[in-house]
This record gives C-alpha cells, sequence and structure tokens, in this order.
C-alpha cells in the first residue's frame, strides 16, 4: 500500500479543513479558543466518526495526536493571519470566498480518500458499500460538526454537489480497484474526481434540486 501517499492526502485535508474551519470561526465571530476548535473540529470530526463506525477505539486523534498538533498550528497561523489583517479590504472579500472554497474541496477530496483507504486496511475491501461510506463520512463528517457548531446550515445539504462529489470520488476508487488492482491509480484518480465535481459545480453552478416553498405571506 502507498502509505507515504496515503500520508500525503491526510496532511493536506488536515491542513486544508484546519484552514476551512478557522475562517468560519473568524468569519462567525470566535475568540481564539472558539476557532482552534472549529479548525480541529473540521479538520478530525469525520476521521473520528469514521473510527466510531469501525470500532477503532480510541478513535486515531487520540492515539497519535500529530494531525491535531497540525490542525492547531494552521489555525493559529490563520488567526494571527487574520487578526493582523482585521481590515479587509473590499475587493479581497472575493479572494476570501475563492480559498475558503478551494481549501474546503481539497479536505473534501482527501478525506474521501483517506476513508476508502481505511476501510481497505483493516481488511473490509470486498465491501463495497462500507468502505464508500467511509469515504463519504470521513470527507462530510468534520464539516458538518464545523456547521453545526458555527449554527449555520451544513454544505452537505446545500452547497454545490458537495456530499456528492465525495460519494463520487469513492464509488470511482471502487471501481479502479476492482479493474486495475492499482491503490495508487485509484487514490489519485479518486481525489481528482473530487475536485473535478466541485470545480464544475461552482462554475456552471451546478446543485441537486430542492423545494422551494412559497411565502406565507406573500404566496400565491
Amino acid at each position: 500500500m502507498p502509505w507515504s501517499l496515503l500520508f500525503f492526502f491526510d496532511l493536506i485535508g488536515t491542513i486544508a479543513f484546519a484552514i476551512s474551519g478557522a475562517f468560519v470561526g473568524i468569519r462567525k465571530g470566535m475568540d481564539i479558543f472558539g476557532v482552534n476548535v472549529l479548525a480541529i473540529t473540521t479538520a478530525c470530526g469525520g476521521g473520528l466518526m469514521r473510527d466510531l463506525i469501525i470500532g477503532s477505539i480510541p478513535p486515531q486523534m487520540f492515539r497519535n495526536s500529530f494531525f491535531v498538533m497540525v490542525a492547531v498550528v494552521v489555525a493559529n497561523v490563520v488567526f494571527l493571519l487574520m487578526y493582523l489583517h482585521r481590515h479587509m479590504p473590499r475587493k479581497v472579500a472575493p479572494l476570501y470566498d475563492k480559498l475558503l472554497f478551494w481549501f474546503d474541496s481539497l479536505g473534501l477530496a482527501a478525506f474521501t480518500v483517506d476513508g476508502v483507504m481505511a476501510g481497505i486496511a483493516i481488511g473490509h475491501g470486498d465491501n463495497e458499500f462500507l468502505i464508500c461510506f467511509l469515504g463519504f463520512m470521513t470527507a462530510v463528517g468534520g464539516g458538518a460538526l464545523r456547521d453545526l457548531l458555527a449554527n449555520q446550515m451544513p454544505d452537505i445539504f446545500r452547497k454545490h454537489i458537495y456530499a456528492v462529489a465525495a460519494i463520487a470520488g469513492a464509488v470511482l476508487m471502487v471501481v479502479l480497484l476492482r479493474l486495475f488492482g492499482s491503490q495508487r491509480i485509484a487514490m489519485i484518480s479518486g481525489f481528482l474526481l473530487v475536485l473535478l465535481l466541485r470545480f464544475l459545480a461552482a462554475r456552471f453552478l451546478w446543485n441537486l434540486p430542492k423545494v422551494k416553498m412559497e411565502n406565507d405571506n406573500g404566496g400565491a
């Protein structure tokens, strides 16, 4: 198994989601403790859920604190930079939103790969549904917890093809593993597919259908 590549994806996902969580905490007006909590939750929450599902107790984040420490360092760097430049010029605001989008997308893609490979590593490679679900949960779990703590609708229920991108990436990994047996090809392809779907969804404003209720005070 290409452990070095998996570690690389884990590191990308942790850094990207920690930045995403810190940005959301700062935008919500949280203090430095709240920003750290949100960054750690976003970066490690999906892995926590994954480990609980597969019965890995205590979860990995409590047995090896490396990625928790990475999230803490990233959160404090982001907080310091934003604290020193708190008066953001109006023209920079769109760049902030784009950075948040791409960090969120990188974390989503990296942890989709991580979840699928975690399921395979513990011997469930023949259970396609389980390892796809683990990829999905690892990818979206941290972001969902972040949004709940930040008192906002979780992105998985409203954002441009967010959770669906993770599912598609996990399914592609399983298919490629069955066809070619190469974990490296499966990991890179699943990662790139999630990023591609997120980019296309944002570019063309793709969204899943939803019911738009009429306003009680003015509807027909």
